[in-house]
């Protein structure tokens, strides 16, 4: 397990909850049927960020739990159930080691774009112990093998990459890809029924503000990496983009991925 040390997402919070893609209600009917949801029991969402995600669901479970390592995501979550007046959810710091002894247990798990940051094997078997009898999990992914990159995500890459280097900045080193797909990673844990499904996919609008904004919501791009060259870089991104399409206004088809898998005693 890499330590990528604690400010892996330093500073993102803010642009997280502004302009990171939110989950189409696909996804939500989905799960509700999948599991069987009806209101009762207890929501996991593990690795939360700013909770989004598991504020959706708060009609259909007794109490959401979300917990992040990220300190600066457990406080903009904080900040949006409130303002959404969401009162059946917790929000916890930490990991899934250090506070599974006491969060209980579950009827269903989520983890959204936060499986690879984590020692994988080690937390499915925590999540299996967490989980009630009949319960599962559920882990989500926009990334679609299939689907070529866009021009102007091209653009973006490549002046990225000229600041900041070609090997992807994650916390104190870089980025790791897992070797493994995640469905065989969870197929050889104790959940059981592993399926992988892909749901219709939809068209998201980007702008140039909204790019730049998500850019600085992730590991790879956050603002405090470009140091006193961001202006510069942000001047050169918004120009090449205006260059591509001068209306700055970009599309992009969108496929959810999730894999779920269940525990029967």
């Amino acid at each position: 397990m890499i330590d990528y040390g604690p400010d892996l997402f330093k500073g993102t919070a803010g642009y997280y909850s502004r302009y990171r893609p939110l989950y189409p209600s696909s996804l939500v009917r989905f799960l509700v049927n999948k599991f069987s949801l009806n209101g009762e029991g207890r929501l996991l969402d593990l690795g939360c960020g700013t909770g989004q995600l598991a504020l959706r669901f708060n009609d259909w479970f007794e109490e959401i739990i979300g917990v992040d390592t990220e300190p600066e995501m457990i406080d903009e979550a904080i900040r949006l159930s409130n303002v959404n007046r969401v009162q059946n959810v917790r929000w916890l710091h930490g990991k899934a080691e250090e506070k599974s002894s006491d969060w209980g247990s579950f009827r269903l798990i989520l983890i959204a774009k936060a499986f690879h940051w984590m020692d994988r094997e080690s937390v499915l078997e925590i999540l299996y112990k967490s989980s009630d009898d009949k319960s599962g999990v559920a882990i989500i992914d926009n990334y679609n093998e299939k689907q070529e990159p866009l021009l102007w995500q091209l653009k973006v890459n490549e002046i990225v990459k000229r600041w900041l280097g070609n090997e992807r900045r994650a916390g104190n080193t870089t980025y790791t890809p897992p070797m493994e797909r995640f469905e065989d990673t969870v197929a050889k844990s104790s959940f059981i029924n592993v399926e992988r499904q892909v749901l219709p996919s939809y068209s998201y609008t980007w702008t140039v503000d909204s790019i730049i904004g998500n850019l600085y919501s992730t590991s790879r791009a956050s603002k405090r990496l470009f140091g006193e060259n961001l202006e510069r870089f942000e001047n050169e991104l918004r120009s090449a983009l205006f260059d591509i399409d001068s209306t700055g206004v970009f599309t992009e088809e969108l496929s959810v991925s999730v894999i779920t898998a269940f525990k029967v005693k």
